[in-house]
């Protein structure tokens, strides 16, 4: 009662006499059958146990998932998924690029392809599918696999974003950045490189950063910085580089090594520039020498009138004394204007330090007019012969610095002419243009030692002792003509004069671009 597969083979011929006879061979292929039927379960055991989805479609209806299909596509029972339209399960927005491709699997294996899938709960996720021809229970269907990389996708969205931020941040950061090779060698430098170095990537590329931007008295620097960072320490020091034209640039360097598996493979090399700040780091320092300096000369320059005239206060009181108190009274009324005076020029110097640059239409005229009525008082101010001399068009500065720098030079003019000279002479010329005003102060005096002429602009310098003057009359001039954006030099020989040649900018321009309907340009 035992039942056996077999397999016939047979074939028929006709006799002469009009019979056939067929002939035929039979085989038990009971093993073989069972060998077979254990294959295909062990087969379905694997494919049920596989980390990917398999599905098989008849005519575009599902008739088989497996178990990871079945998660894949949100599924609580297999039995919610067989019956389904295949296509159901693609995105609307590509079903209709999907619908040929699956018609031509039917024909053909296809390769591994990206698409968008629906679930049954109707959320989208990412699936790879291949799809290829099969017999499924006897009949020709279409095998698709796949496998769900949404996450995949996600992180590949996350590393994408990442890598584009990275690379603006990179390129965008408003500092110096150059990525070296291991080997020390330039793969990338962003914008603000190329700015602060002036140089492109194009031109360093695969070459030493130290060739070009490593003064050549620091050459060893750049080579013990490197051999640091390639011992995986981040370093940070204050130095100098070279920018493409020779220029120096004093710049903080921060050197980070970029490691992977605990080995080094790149450089990041970040440059600030602070060449700013030791420009005002180094004026700091003048500025505070200057302010000791100062400091002891105004207490010296006060006590010292202040001194005399409590000499005179007390000699007045001298029990017995017979001298006219009027005498003393002129005396210490000269201490006094000198101490006012002194006193004067103090604030005229913190002023001009502290107030915001104005621009206003400047009178010359006045202001040179204004200055020697003031200045009438010095004596032999009277006998100055003046000559004045203006051309050109409106200038537009600002009026208070302009007029200190007029009463200083004016001042000193006075102060230092030839004694003995009848006809002492003041010339003032001056002619504007849209662009700057050339000013030039002569005089016919005592004139400046060439060796004292470096010194002259320095507070407190007096290059002779003829005057009793403060000291920083040419001092304030200085300051006064830098914080307009200027230019003074000076020329002077011994008992012959002096020449004070001043550039101010003309501000017109920037006052006309605003006030358009206000301001007009008069020609002298």
């Amino acid at each position: 009662g035992k039942v056996r597969w077999i397999e016939i083979r047979a074939n028929h011929e006709s006799r002469e006499d009009g019979l056939i006879i067929r002939r035929g061979i039979i085989q038990d292929v009971t093993l073989r059958k069972e060998t077979f039927n254990e294959s295909e379960v062990e087969y379905q055991s694997l494919v049920e146990r596989l980390p990917i989805g398999v599905a098989v479609q008849n005519q575009g209806s599902l008739v088989y998932v497996n178990a990871q299909a079945q998660i894949i596509l949100g599924a609580k029972e297999k039995q919610d998924l067989i019956g389904k339209d295949a296509l159901n399960f693609i995105d609307p927005v590509t079903n209709q690029r999907i619908t040929p491709r699956v018609e031509v699997a039917g024909a053909s294996p296809e390769l591994m392809v990206e698409q968008k899938c629906m679930r049954l709960d109707g959320k989208l996720i990412d699936v790879e599918t291949m799809a290829f021809p099969c017999t499924y229970n006897g009949e020709s269907c279409v095998q698709v696999i796949f496998r769900d990389v949404s996450e995949r996708k996600r992180t590949e969205t996350r590393v994408k974003r990442n890598e584009i931020l990275l690379a603006q941040l990179f390129q965008n950061i408003p500092m110096a950045v150059v990525l070296l090779a291991d080997s020390g060698k330039v793969e990338q430098v962003n914008k603000g490189f190329e700015e602060m170095f002036g140089y492109t990537l194009n031109e360093i590329r695969d070459r030493s950063i130290n060739d070009f931007i490593v003064p050549d008295q620091l050459t060893h620097e750049g080579v013990d910085l490197k051999d640091l960072i390639a011992q995986h320490r981040v370093i940070s020091i204050e130095t100098v580089r070279r920018h493409r034209s020779g220029r120096i640039v004093n710049v903080i360097l921060y050197g980070m090594p970029v490691m992977l598996e605990n080995k080094t493979i790149g450089i990041y090399g970040v440059y600030v520039d602070i060449t700013g700040r030791k420009k005002i780091e180094e004026e700091l320092k003048i500025r505070n020498a200057e302010l000791d300096n100062f400091v002891y000369k105004v207490s010296h320059d006060l006590r010292a009138p202040l001194s005399s005239i409590l000499g005179l206060v007390n000699l007045a009181r001298l029990p017995g004394n017979t001298d006219n108190p009027m005498d003393y009274i002129d005396i210490i009324g000269t201490k006094v204007e000198h101490l006012d005076h002194f006193i004067g020029d103090v604030l005229s110097h913190s002023k001009n330090l502290k107030m915001e640059v104005g621009v206003e239409k400047v009178d010359f005229d006045a202001i040179i007019e204004q200055t020697f009525n003031d200045l009438n008082y010095l004596e032999g101010a009277k006998g100055i012969n003046r000559i004045v001399k203006i051309d050109g068009i409106d200038f537009y500065s600002d009026p208070w610095r302009v007029a200190e720098i007029v009463r200083n030079l004016i001042s000193n003019a006075i102060k230092y002419r030839k004694l003995d000279e009848e006809k002492s002479e003041i010339g003032i010329k001056i002619n504007v243009d849209h662009l700057r005003a050339e000013i030039v102060f002569a005089d016919n005096g005592i004139g400046i030692d060439e060796h004292n002429l470096a010194k002259v602009f320095e507070m407190f310098y007096r290059a002779t002792e003829q005057s009793d003057g403060s000291g920083i009359g040419l001092y304030i001039v200085k300051n006064a003509v830098d914080k307009l954006s200027g230019q003074i030099s000076v020329a002077s020989r011994l008992m012959q004069g002096t020449r004070f040649s001043i550039i101010l900018p003309n501000r017109i321009n920037s006052v006309i671009s605003q006030m358009p309907n206000s301001i007009g340009v008069e020609e002298r």
